[in-house]
Parts: C-alpha cells; sequence; structure tokens
C-alpha cells in the first residue's frame, strides 16, 4: 500500500496492496466486483487480524460513504450507513427524541463492525449490540446488493454477527426506543468473597447496566459502575463504598475522559458508554481480550481468574466483568445464553501478553468461553466448533453467497475450519 495502515492499537499492520475509500455505493459495487479478495477495515478497533484482507487483497474504508442517518419516528427504526459511528449516530436519534436500547462502552466505534463481531453494552436484560437489528443492506461477491431482514429472511441469523465473511454491509436497519435518562453511580472496595451465585446476579441487577472493574492485585474489585435509568427504581447497593472522586477504570488514566459519574442526570448517549465522545478513551498502548460464558457460573469463573492472578496481574492493565442477555445471532457469543463476560485490557506487549491469554483459556475452558471476536485470543478452531451449534449453518452461508471465498481471509477460514 502507498500509505501504512495499523489498527487503532498499532498492534496490526495490514499488508494489503492497497486501501480503498470509495465515495459511493456504486463505486463500492465495481470495486467489489473487480477485486480478487475484499476486507472492510471499520474503525479500526480491533485487535486482531480480523480485517486483514492479506497481500494480495484489498482494504477497504467506507469513511468516505455519504453518512447516512435516517430516522423513522413512526416504525421507531433507523438506517444507518456502514461508515456511520455510534457516537454521531446516537447524537441524530437523540434529537428526534429517540434511543438506541444500549451502547457499547465507547462511542467512537463503527456500528456495522460492532456487530459484525459480537460488540456489547451491559446489563442482565440487555441483548448485544447486534440484538437491535432490524436488516442488513450487504454488497455480496458478484458486486450486487443483498438484504436479510428479521423475520424474513431465514438466514437473517447468520448475516449480522458475520465477522465480514458474507459481504460489505452498506446499510443496517435497527430498532429504536423512546429516548431515556440515565445517571451513574460508581462504587470502590467491592471484595470477592462472600460473593456467591445470588448475590452476584443481585449486583448484575442493581441498574440497567453495570460493569465491575478490577486489576486482579487483590481479590474483588477496585470500582463497580452503575448505569441507572432515572425512570427505575434508585438501587440499593451495600456491597461496597460511593466513590469520592471521579474515576477512570484503567489506573493513571484520566477521569476527564469518561462519562459523568456521581449520579447526574443526563441523556441516554451520554451515560451508557464509559468514555465521552469528545474525548479519546486512552492512548491506544493496550491490547485486549474477552471471554464470554454462561451467566449461571460466573462466580466459578471469577474463582477460577483469581486463582491465576498472580499470572494476569503483572500484564493486566484493568478488567471488567459484565453481563449480556442471551441472543440467536448464529455467531454471537451470547448465543443461546445469558452470559457473563470478562474483559482484559493487557499492555502493550505481544509476547508478554500471548503466554498470559493461553493460560486465561486453559482457566476458563471448563465454563465454554466464548471468545470475542475482535479482540486477542489463541482459541482453536476445533474449539470454537463445539462452542458454536450454528457455526456450520454459518459456514455453509457463507460459501453459499461467497464460492470463490472473496471475503475469507486467513482469520475467517481458520473460524470456518476452511
Amino acid at each position: 500500500m502507498a500509505e501504512t495502515v495499523t489498527n487503532w492499537a498499532g498492534n496490526i499492520t495490514y499488508a494489503a496492496k492497497e486501501l480503498r475509500r470509495p465515495d459511493s455505493v456504486n463505486a463500492l459495487l465495481n470495486l467489489v466486483a473487480g477485486s480478487r479478495r475484499v476486507r472492510v477495515l471499520g474503525s479500526g478497533h480491533s485487535f486482531n487480524e480480523i480485517a486483514e484482507p492479506g497481500a494480495d487483497g484489498v482494504l477497504i474504508s467506507l469513511d468516505a460513504l455519504p453518512p447516512e442517518i435516517d430516522v423513522d419516528t413512526a416504525a421507531r427504526t433507523v438506517r444507518v450507513g456502514g461508515g456511520v459511528r455510534y457516537a454521531e449516530l446516537a447524537r441524530e436519534v437523540h434529537r428526534h427524541g429517540l434511543a438506541l436500547a444500549n451502547m457499547a462502552s465507547l462511542p467512537h466505534i463503527s456500528v456495522a463492525g460492532s456487530v459484525a463481531t459480537g460488540t456489547h453494552g451491559s446489563g442482565v436484560g440487555n441483548g448485544p449490540l447486534a440484538s437491535s437489528v432490524r436488516a442488513v443492506q450487504m454488497v455480496v461477491a458478484d458486486g450486487s446488493r443483498g438484504w436479510f431482514t428479521r423475520g424474513v429472511t431465514n438466514l437473517f441469523d447468520g448475516a449480522v454477527t458475520s465477522l465480514g465473511a458474507h459481504g460489505v454491509v452498506t446499510a443496517l436497519t435497527l430498532d429504536l426506543e423512546p429516548a431515556f435518562e440515565v445517571e451513574q453511580h460508581v462504587f470502590t472496595g467491592m471484595p470477592l468473597e462472600g460473593l456467591d451465585q445470588a448475590t452476584f446476579e443481585t449486583v448484575m441487577s442493581a441498574a440497567y447496566s453495570v460493569s465491575m472493574f478490577t486489576d486482579w492485585r487483590a481479590p474483588g474489585f477496585r470500582q463497580v459502575w452503575l448505569k441507572r435509568r432515572t425512570d427505575q427504581p434508585l438501587p440499593d447497593f451495600p456491597w461496597a463504598a460511593p466513590a469520592a472522586e471521579k474515576m477512570h477504570p484503567v489506573p493513571g488514566m484520566p477521569a476527564v475522559n469518561c462519562t459523568e459519574q456521581f449520579g447526574v442526570p443526563g441523556p441516554w448517549h451520554e451515560r451508557l458508554p464509559h468514555f465521552r465522545a469528545e474525548f479519546t478513551p486512552s492512548s491506544g498502548a493496550e491490547l485486549q481480550s474477552e471471554y464470554l460464558m454462561p451467566r449461571e457460573s460466573a462466580v466459578a469463573v471469577l474463582h477460577a481468574l483469581d486463582g491465576i492472578r498472580e499470572t494476569v496481574a503483572p500484564v493486566l492493565q484493568t478488567c471488567e466483568v459484565r453481563t449480556v442477555a442471551a441472543d440467536d445471532q448464529w455467531l454471537s457469543p451470547s448465543h443461546g445464553r445469558d452470559t457473563v463476560a470478562v474483559h482484559f485490557t493487557w499492555v502493550e506487549d505481544t509476547r508478554a501478553v500471548l503466554p498470559v491469554v493461553r493460560r486465561v483459556e486453559e482457566a476458563l475452558a471448563p465454563f465454554g468461553a466464548r471468545p470475542h471476536w475482535g479482540k486477542v485470543f489463541t482459541t482453536p478452531a476445533a474449539e470454537l466448533h463445539a462452542l458454536y451449534p450454528r457455526l456450520h449453518d454459518f459456514r455453509t452461508m457463507a460459501h453459499d453467497l461467497d464460492p470463490a471465498g472473496k471475503f475469507r481471509n486467513a482469520f475467517v477460514r481458520d473460524v470456518l475450519g476452511d
């Protein structure tokens, strides 16, 4: 490529022969039709090679496409273009008096890339971001357009959390709901000792969205973030003390980067993320991994990690524990089961981190740990097939839509077992 392109963290440098930025859907159609191998970059917030098309392929950025955001207030839906990020989408949706049900921890990421990799927010009643998708429009391998609609197309549940294996997403239609306000309360010093499964369920149900943070240098959690919808009851939270100052989940990072705390109410899109849209959440000097397991195993999972904390802590910046409701997407890490998600923000040292990632995967293997598709993981393909009961159906769909493998890079081929 004439320019060096990396992901957000800088741990991946793409080897594609060229980077293209089509400025219209027609230009994209022609580009896909005339290319041998294609992958889409998205916002670059993945930490592995999911976007790498290889040295003979074309890397496509959608950031030059018209930033389509078409809100239908009567239907409570929004049609959003493939290059749009959550921050700009949320502002426009809120301007119409509507809201997304949930958001991820940072609003800087692309909508299409987030749902394609199974990205999520938190909340015992909140599914992953893909659960709000009603329809997907994409450019398929021959350069034509394909539509997949919930309740209409029997392949819909394979088309949303898709790893980019079926085509280039040009638009999504998302469900909306009336706008709401959220207030954020942060607590500190919640012990792991005495936390049984019933208490874990109570803690994670204490607000609309709950996150627990630890550095695994000691048992327990340094911070607990509760995001309460103001139309829901004020939580009683006796397990930890209210924070005395504004907090950032990563030690040493400035709290000004984070959304408002101390119970100050505000619009949903300014509280559900941890980080403010107008600030960079961190320097990018990090790697990330995440594993999702059945929620009923949550406390056993936490104790398994506590048992290896002397291995984990030296290369860890912070670890976040959240919950995600079950969904039907074939390759969603929450497919078919209510989920506990354990996220690791590591130091920026691949050589030091990878052995620890493998040790974490060994500790979590008994719990059916599904890795986040956009993070660092080493789970073998054979194990992935055991973890995803619809992976064979997804593989069939990918081969039917793209028989020549135009969208299948090394990452996707490994997942599919090709």
